[in-house]
This record gives structure tokens, C-alpha cells and sequence, in this order.
């Protein structure tokens, strides 16, 4: 196998771990691995003071979280502890966000020197590091494609804005707010007399999609259409029509005059690793172009890198492109921060205190964005995500031959996120479960997959780590 060289970055102190493999290990490709068929990471054992801070948390914390029965006490890389010294490689990052692993020394220095200088504004004044980050995302889009950005444009200070938020649900949440004021514009536009603040005005409906999941906050949840979290709260925000990911037939009934947004997933993270075919895209930005709805693409988990490219679109042609793209989860690698990346002609109908928030886009938030986002987006990083997606890749795709009774036929995903599909529902559970009981963190995807979303700068071993306790799992099913 081809070993792939230590790559260095003296730009913001980034280490990437090779991906020649620190010590010897046997991959086989002539059948699955059976050296973690044994249980190694047993909670029921824990000490008294874990037993103890279990009980506080069930005591004081509101209990919407299924989590296991240990605590997380530090991590470094790819690895966390919990306090009884018991080690995990963490293959699912936070939940594909911490992209530079735990405990990174450059966003560690750089929390540090700028929580002692200045931790938060508001809003209300002007900091140097919003603009920054601001500036690194609309001319990073230029220059690697993206919001109708073909690849190599020349960056610009013309073109895009960007709004920063809290989180992915915030983001989205401003998505969908400035979509509805740019729909009441555009219907006001169409017929000379109209008020955009007319009553009469239709044009405020919003289209999702099936295995959608833009977030939990009431206007966020009514376009994720899943009952599991959405029929607890119903009634939701009304106007929101569902239609099919990759179906052509529906879109012109989907989207129609009325509609003023459309907010799709082009890689969906929590409904099952589900990728939107380019030709679906070009034919939804048409239709949208047709009617004059604002598109929406929702990058916050398959965004940044993660999908092999910058944005998961930024290598399709323009005519797939969207108007608006969100973004939170690796922007800050675990310090809260989201934000809304939009044309031009989107942001004009935006003005003072259209829009606001008083924590978004703070300077300790911006300036650890900025310091990430920076090291993520050098060729030496992109090229090792592509290095170790193919490896990665490559190690999956024995399993649907070796297990053809358990799991469908094809690896979901690209770059580095990526999906196991199963053919019975209630395996993935098993497999995480069965996964985390021997040392290695994974999440599931929908109701039939198994969802791989490591730190972006893994090495060989731990993809090896990762992938031989898979096989033994599956194989224990």
C-alpha cells in the first residue's frame, strides 16, 4: 500500500498525523477482523466519584439526552479520556465538528490570547476579527467555487456578505428570515402598487425535503421533516411543503409562485448520509430561478472541507449553485459559532435591525474561526482529507462484500463524511453501542446507517482502529 508522506503546515502550527501507520498492524483484505469481538470499555465499573457526578447530572440536568454511563474528562487528537483513564478514538468528532481534534494547541493559544484581550462586545460596536473571518469565507468561496463563484474567480471585497450566528440552528434560522423578506420584495416588485408589508401578500411559503435536519429551534424544526422531533411541538411554522431529495417529477408542484424559499441539505447528515445527484440541483435552482425563491443550501455538516472541497458544491457547475449557504459546526472546532454566507443581491434587502443577535460572531468566536478555517483551507490540509477519504473509503468498501446479508450495497458520502447503510433498521444502534463498548466512536444516520464523521486531520491508524472494530461488531450482529 502507498504511504502517504508527514505533512507539515507552518501556516497557524497545524500537525497532521501521517498516514503511515506508527506501529504494525495486519489489514486484511481477504476477510473482516475479529480482534475486537471482546467488550474492553465496560462502564458498570466505575468508581465512586463517576457514580457520584452520573447522579448530579440526572438530578439537575433536564434529561433530553440518551448518553452512556461515563464521563469525558480531557482529550488530545482524535482520542478522549473519560475519568476512569479508559481511552476512545472519537470517529465521530463531536459530531463532525471538532475538524482539528481535541485539545489543539493552536486554537488552545489562541483562545488564550484572545479571551485576554476581549471576550465580547455586542453587537453594538465594531471588532477587528468579524471582518476577518468574514473577508477569509467570501474569498475563499471566490477562489475554490461556490454561490455562483465558478472555480478561480478572483477574490473580490464584492459579491457575497456574511452574517454571523451562534450555531447551525441560528444560521438557518437567518437563512430562512432573510429568504421570507426577499419573497415580500420580489411579490411587491412583480405588480406596480404593491407594499412588500401588505397583508395580502402570498409569497411565503418554504419548501424542504424528506431527511431533512436544519435544527430544533421552532422555524428550523418545521423544515425538518421528521416526526420524532417535530410532532412533540406541532403546531409548527405554517407554509412548509416536503417534497423528495434527487425526485424531478415533484419540483414543479413542490415549488411554486407562492414559495419563497427552498432549504436543502446537498449531502443530508442526520437523515441517512443521502446525497443530492447534481443534475437534481441544476433542475431546483431552475425551478426556483423560475418562480423567484431564494435557495438555500445547508452546508453546516457537509460544509468546510468535509465533503473534499470547501463547500459540497463547489465543484459543480454554477447552474447548481445556491443564493445562500449555512455553516456552524468545524468554522471554530467546538467553540460556538455559526453563520450565513449570501449574495449580494439576497443581502440587499437587509438593513439596521433587520436582523440581530448578541452573542453571534463575538471576538473570541471570530478570532478562533479565523484561525481555523485558515488551516483547513491550505492544499496540504485538502489534500490530506482527500488522502485519508480514499483510505478510508477503500477499507469500507470490503465490508458490503464481506457482511452481504447485513449491509446494502453501497458506501454513502464522500470525503470524510461518509455512511454505512444497513439493511435492518435496529442494527446501527447495535453497532454504535457495540462500538463505543470497545473503544471508538460512531454515530448512526437516519434509521439505517451507521454515519462516519471523524476530526478532518486523521491519520492511517486510526482509520484502521476505527474500521477494524467495525468489522468486528458487524460481525458479532
Amino acid at each position: 500500500m502507498k504511504t502517504i508522506n508527514t505533512l507539515s503546515l507552518a501556516r497557524g502550527g497545524l500537525k497532521i498525523r501521517p498516514l503511515a501507520p506508527t506501529c504494525a498492524r495486519f489489514v486484511s483484505t481477504e476477510g473482516p477482523s475479529t480482534r475486537y469481538a471482546t467488550v474492553t470499555h465496560v462502564s458498570s465499573s466505575s468508581s465512586t466519584d463517576t457514580v457520584k457526578a452520573l447522579g448530579r447530572g440526572s438530578a439537575y440536568l433536564l434529561p433530553v439526552y440518551a448518553r452512556p454511563d461515563f464521563i469525558l474528562s480531557h482529550g488530545k487528537g482524535s482520542y478522549v479520556w473519560d475519568t476512569e483513564g479508559r481511552k476512545y478514538l472519537d470517529f465521530s468528532a463531536g459530531i463532525a465538528v471538532n475538524a482539528l481534534g481535541h485539545a489543539d494547541d493552536g486554537v488552545t493559544q489562541v483562545l488564550s490570547d484572545q479571551a485576554g484581550k476581549l471576550l465580547h462586545t455586542s453587537n453594538v460596536y465594531h471588532h477587528e476579527w468579524a471582518g476577518k473571518l468574514a473577508e477569509q469565507l467570501v474569498t475563499a468561496t471566490q477562489a475554490e467555487g461556490g454561490l455562483g463563484f465558478v472555480t478561480g474567480t478572483q477574490p473580490s471585497d464584492s459579491g457575497a456578505k456574511v452574517f454571523f450566528s451562534n450555531s447551525g440552528t441560528e444560521a438557518n434560522e437567518g437563512a430562512l428570515k432573510i429568504a421570507r423578506k426577499v419573497g415580500k420584495d420580489r411579490w411587491a416588485a412583480a405588480v406596480p402598487g404593491r407594499k412588500w408589508d401588505s397583508p395580502e401578500c402570498t409569497k411565503i411559503r418554504i419548501a424542504c425535503f424528506e431527511g431533512s435536519f436544519h435544527g430544533r429551534s421552532m422555524g428550523a424544526l418545521s423544515v425538518t421533516s421528521n416526526p420524532k422531533y417535530q410532532t412533540p411541538f406541532a403546531p409548527l411554522l405554517p407554509g412548509v411543503d416536503v417534497g423528495r431529495l434527487n425526485d424531478f417529477d415533484g419540483l414543479k408542484t413542490l415549488v411554486g409562485e407562492d414559495t419563497c424559499a427552498v432549504i436543502v441539505e446537498p449531502i443530508q447528515g442526520e437523515g441517512g448520509i443521502n446525497v443530492a445527484h447534481v443534475d437534481w440541483l441544476r433542475a431546483l435552482r431552475k425551478r426556483c430561478d423560475e418562480v423567484g425563491a431564494v435557495l438555500i443550501y445547508d452546508e453546516i455538516q457537509c460544509g468546510i472541507f468535509r465533503s473534499g472541497t470547501l463547500w459540497a458544491h463547489s465543484a459543480y457547475p454554477v447552474d447548481c449553485h445556491p443564493d445562500i449557504v449555512t455553516m456552524a459546526k468545524p468554522l471554530a472546532n467546538g467553540y460556538p459559532i455559526g453563520a450565513v454566507l449570501l449574495k449580494d443581491s439576497v443581502a440587499a434587502t437587509m438593513t439596521a435591525g433587520t436582523h440581530g443577535t448578541t452573542f453571534g460572531g463575538s471576538p473570541l468566536a471570530c478570532a478562533i474561526g479565523h484561525h481555523v478555517f485558515g488551516r483547513l483551507a491550505t492544499r496540504s490540509s485538502v489534500t490530506q482529507i482527500a488522502e485519508s477519504s480514499k483510505y478510508l473509503t477503500g477499507r469500507l468498501e470490503h465490508l458490503p462484500k464481506w457482511f452481504p446479508n447485513i449491509l446494502q450495497t453501497n458506501i454513502r458520502g464522500r470525503g470524510l463524511i461518509l455512511g454505512l447503510g444497513f439493511k435492518r433498521e435496529g442494527d446501527p444502534g447495535r453497532v454504535v453501542s457495540m462500538a463505543r463498548e470497545r473503544g471508538v466512536f460512531v454515530l448512526t444516520a437516519g434509521s439505517d446507517a451507521v454515519r462516519l464523521v471523524p476530526s478532518l486531520n486523521i491519520g492511517k491508524e486510526e482509520v484502521d482502529l476505527a474500521v477494524d472494530v467495525l468489522e468486528s461488531c458487524i460481525g458479532a450482529l
